[in-house]
């Protein structure tokens, strides 16, 4: 399958894009509208994803956050308004063209066939087919499997991985792919808390490097630790667009997410920390008074998190 799809890029004649300088706009989203089905899911979005930086997509189940995404990547077409990529509508750009300025990892990852993993890595090489820039496919291979820590099992089979694996070999193929805009959809939903925090240093490095990213996370904690700017999306609209230290506020968050919580500082770092407000547990001592009222349903009035 690479080795067809690298035949029909080759016959193509492509630009190769320019990095784009440091705070200029890569993705762009204006007034942007999509429907799925008869539903409005997105109503309205302005947003822009600059080179040098993290943007996270959060909000709760629902509120349009992976569509949004996939307006970005051009998988989803806008009802109204526009996308822009590298300056120009989306529509403007041949599929070829789009994969050398954007890169998308999905929620999740499948493959018909047992391609082993480093096939399934070298396939984000693809697009430079027929590129000066073709000559990099082994390092880029290399190097995006090496921080993605997925080297030691190249040559197993990719549907023998667990889903922790399978998740850091799919992101290891959109950081070969080496286009200047990452688009994330919970990268870290199957991961362990080393890879979670991998995952997001990546991010970082890559947005250190020049690139833009936009990346989709239901942990706020990650969100205010590692992203520049937090798009807080409910309902099909932008709630709020900032850094986390700035938007992450206990009335906002209760709203959106219909919780109530709190937003702390971290002791050390500062960055915001999101609680939820939950009930105190009852102490060793009262347990037995009070396991016959906890038994039939009571509850403690105005209990706050310890």
């Amino acid at each position: 399958m690479t080795s067809r799809l690298t035949g029909l890029l080759t016959r193509t004649r492509r630009t190769v894009p320019a990095r784009p300088a440091p705070g200029e706009a890569v993705a762009e989203a204006v007034d942007l509208h999509v429907r799925l089905g008869h539903r409005e899911v997105l109503a309205g979005i302005d947003l822009t994803a600059r080179a040098g930086e993290v943007v996270a997509l959060v909000g709760p189940n629902g509120a349009g956050k992976s569509t949004l995404l996939s307006a970005l990547a051009a998988d989803l077409p806008a009802a109204a308004g526009e996308i822009r990529i590298d300056g120009r509508p989306v529509g403007d750009w041949s599929a070829p063209d789009l994969a050398l300025r954007r890169s998308v990892l999905p929620q999740s990852a499948a493959l018909s066939f047992p391609f082993p993993v480093e096939d399934v890595v070298r396939m984000g090489r693809a697009p430079w087919a027929g590129t000066p820039l073709a000559d990099a496919d082994e390092e880029a291979v290399a190097l995006a499997m090496a921080a993605t820590e997925v080297t030691d099992f190249a040559a197993r089979p990719f549907s023998a991985l667990s889903g922790g694996e399978r998740a850091r070999v799919a992101l290891a193929r959109v950081l070969a792919q080496r286009a200047p805009l990452l688009l994330l959809d919970e990268p870290t939903a199957a991961l362990d808390l080393r890879h979670q925090e991998l995952v997001l240093r990546i991010c970082r490095e890559r947005a250190a490097a020049g690139d833009a990213v936009v990346v989709v996370l239901h942990d706020l904690g990650l969100a205010a630790a590692y992203a520049d700017r937090a798009a807080v999306l409910h309902d099909g609209r932008i709630a709020v667009d900032g850094p986390p230290a700035e938007v992450f506020e206990d009335e906002l968050l209760s709203r959106v997410y219909r919780q109530p919580v709190e937003v702390l500082p971290h002791p050390r770092t500062g960055a915001p920390l999101v609680v939820p407000v939950r009930a105190a547990k009852a102490s060793a001592g009262s347990a037995g008074s009070s396991a016959s009222s906890a038994s039939a349903g009571s509850a403690i009035p105005n209990a706050r998190l310890a």
